[in-house]
């Protein structure tokens, strides 16, 4: 296993947006979170390409 899961944190940090905007929008604008347990963790490698396919 290479590298660590981000967290919601990591991602609003990531993106410069706040968290509430991070959850309210993850499923909206399919952002890569994958559940685990009651967590959602996104790999980073996923949220750069999303970043990428943005408009």
């Amino acid at each position: 296993m290479t590298g660590r899961l981000l967290t919601v944190d990591d991602v609003a940090e990531y993106l410069g947006k706040p968290k509430g905007w991070v959850y309210a929008n993850w499923k909206p604008r399919g952002i890569p979170f994958r559940k685990v347990g009651q967590a959602l963790r996104c790999r980073p490698a996923a949220l750069e390409e999303w970043v990428d396919d943005q408009n």
